[in-house]
């Protein structure tokens, strides 16, 4: 785990109603020794929201060309179906869970973002949730009670792909 996943984990914790699995192996074939290239991943931490019923695949990333962010992302879009029924088998998560992507990156860097996941991820199977890194600083948020975000009207984030209390 690198240093910024444990500042996005603290930021995920600090909403109670969350409850935060880092380094959650996904894999969709189970009981294989050496899964087939590609149908596993460990996300950087699987978060888990009680009150919305929603769980989050967060990636956190701050690399400028953000290639491997992209590239997790369109593998996650082809087997979107199988992830799943891999929750639900791995770790009991009903099936009636709402499932999305929550990447965390640089303010500077969600422009860039949004024109690669538009140009390369298939449309339709999930629109990411994004946050700037700079929101998840301790001192930009309640550490002890977080209820959502607000704020991002500076970032240019859609609305569609931003995180705020449902």
């Amino acid at each position: 785990m690198d240093y910024y996943q444990g500042v996005v984990e603290e930021y995920l914790r600090a909403d109670r109603s969350v409850f935060v699995n880092p380094e959650f192996c996904l894999q969709l074939t189970p009981n294989k020794s050496m899964p087939d290239k590609g149908t596993m991943w460990y996300v950087d931490l699987l978060a888990v929201d009680m009150r919305l019923k929603t769980v989050f695949f967060c990636e956190v990333t701050y690399a400028n060309n953000l290639a491997a962010l992209i590239k997790r992302l369109t593998a996650w879009a082809k087997y979107w179906a199988e992830i799943s029924v891999v929750l639900e088998r791995d770790a009991c998560i009903p099936a009636s869970f709402r499932k999305r992507p929550w990447v965390f990156v640089p303010a500077d860097l969600i422009e860039t973002f949004l024109c690669k996941f538009t140009l390369e991820v298939p449309k339709g199977a999930f629109i990411p949730a994004i946050t700037p890194l700079e929101m998840v600083t301790p001192w930009s948020y309640c550490t002890w009670n977080r209820t959502g975000e607000r704020g991002k009207e500076g970032y240019g984030i859609p609305p569609e792909m931003q995180f705020l209390d449902l």
